[in-house]
């Protein structure tokens, strides 16, 4: 009986052990499969980390480069260089003055502002040497943008500077007194009974090769317009000229190298603006190649627009570079740039698409003179002035009939030919140059040109002009 009992015993406690062992196995088991999932999960989320921080990685790098070609992209094209803060508030002023004064005038009055026109033009008097009754009561009516003297306007120094004084105190806009006075042949001050100093022809200038020389020459030139009263001057000359006896320009031009006369043309603008006369370049595009004179009838220029590149752009791109105020526009035909006959004057391939498109002169644009034959043998005054504009010139200089070309024009706007906001564009150029040194350092307008009262006892002489003064202007 107790061998029984102790196997019993004995099978009892190996059952119990394995039991045990088993439980214990199972515990392991588990412990090691949830060691596992631990681990797995601690696993996958350093995997993840990782994987963020190589995808974090990644788009730092490409962000990196991205903002690197933006810099080298930016860095290609250098950025202006900033403009001074005075400077930026006069250009300001400018414009809001401009602006201001275009506004608050009649239509009548933008449209006369347009044109530049002998004083004999709107006063009805054959020859004008002084400036009364008959000018206020003109300007009153016409408020022309400018008026342009010869030699029969000049009597004398005192006579010609009370007239111009007077004639500027008389209109209600600030107004254009312009002469030709180029030097050699063409003075009209220089020929009259002043004493100025003697300048001789362009081309000798141009031959000397010395650019401060041509500089003297405006500088010289402006320095005795000035003081006289003017405030524009019809100079210097811009065309190329290779042969003088066989050009109707002659000795006028600087001479035939385009760079060279480039170089004196640039030079006489510093000359005379920089002593306070507006210059104007001429003949665009350039008629030194012609023999013919548009004075007399039409004149025809056999070049190609590559050949005008070469050559004849070269001194007017240098004259705009050194900031002139006008440039006038020449009647000669180009057929293979134009297509037809049209005058360069009238044309807008000319004026609008290669002086102000190609060259990028954004300044006053004025026709040469519109009484000359290669106008009014094949346009009416009206007809030729509205085309003018239309092509994209901002000044009509001197038609034929002044009064045909007025109405013609003023009847354009009102019905809808040529809109106000065309007119305007013109006036803004034109007002810029005028306020140009008017304006000070607070935005004031100084010596502003108001309208007053006609002096007492002052009248226009009437005698009879000289013929070669009657028509035409030697531009």
């Amino acid at each position: 009986m107790r061998e029984d009992r102790e196997f019993d015993e004995r099978r009892l406690y190996r059952r119990r052990r394995r039991i045990r062992n088993q439980i214990i196995a199972y515990i392991t088991v588990v412990i090691f499969f949830a060691a596992i999932v631990v681990g797995a999960v601690i696993g996958i989320r350093k995997l993840m980390g990782i994987l963020a921080e190589r995808r974090q990685a990644e788009e730092m790098e490409r962000q990196l480069e991205e903002m690197e070609q933006q810099e080298e992209e930016t860095a290609v094209v250098e950025p202006p260089a900033p403009i001074e803060e005075s400077q930026a508030e006069d250009v300001d002023w400018l414009e809001e003055i401009v602006d201001t004064a275009i506004a608050s005038m009649p239509l009548e009055d933008k449209v006369a502002g347009l044109f530049v026109v002998r004083p004999e033009d709107i006063t009805g008097v054959e020859k004008v040497i002084t400036a009364g009754d008959a000018t206020q009561e003109a300007l009153n009516k016409y408020a022309v943008g400018g008026l342009v003297y010869f030699s029969q306007n000049i009597v004398d120094k005192e006579q010609l500077t009370e007239m111009l004084s007077k004639t500027a105190s008389m209109s209600k806009y600030p107004i254009f007194l312009a002469v030709d006075e180029e030097g050699g042949s063409v003075r009209r001050v220089g020929d009259s009974s002043i004493e100025v100093a003697e300048i001789g022809d362009m081309a000798d200038i141009g031959a000397g090769g010395d650019t401060m020389a041509a500089y003297n020459a405006g500088a010289e030139i402006a320095s005795y317009l000035y003081e006289l009263g003017f405030n524009l001057d019809f100079a210097p000359v811009a065309d190329i000229v290779a042969d003088a006896s066989s050009s109707a320009i002659g000795k006028r031009s600087f001479g035939s190298e385009p760079a060279m006369v480039g170089d004196m043309v640039s030079a006489a603008v510093g000359g005379l603006q920089d002593t306070g006369i507006s210059s104007c370049l001429k003949h665009f595009p350039g008629i030194g190649a012609v023999a013919e004179d548009t004075h007399e009838g039409m004149a025809t220029l056999e070049k190609s627009a590559d050949d005008l590149r070469a050559s004849e752009f070269i001194p007017f791109k240098s004259g705009i570079d050194a900031g002139v105020h006008l440039v006038m526009v020449g009647h000669v035909s180009i057929p293979g740039i134009i297509g037809d006959d049209t005058p360069c004057s009238l044309s807008e391939e000319i004026i609008t698409n290669m002086l102000r498109g190609e060259l990028g002169y954004n300044g006053i644009v004025i026709t040469d003179a519109m009484n000359m034959s290669a106008i009014t043998e094949y346009y009416e005054s009206a007809e030729a002035a509205i085309m003018a504009l239309n092509a994209g010139a901002d000044m009509i200089l001197m038609p034929e009939n002044f009064g045909e070309a007025y109405e013609g024009v003023l009847t354009a706007v009102r019905d809808g030919m040529l809109s106000e906001e065309r007119i305007d564009e013109s006036l803004r150029r034109i007002y810029r140059v005028k306020y140009r040194d008017r304006v000070d350092q607070d935005g004031n307008v100084v010596d502003a040109i108001s309208e007053s009262q006609t002096p007492e006892g002052e009248t226009e002489t009437e005698t009879e002009a000289a013929p070669e003064e009657q028509g035409e202007a030697e531009q």
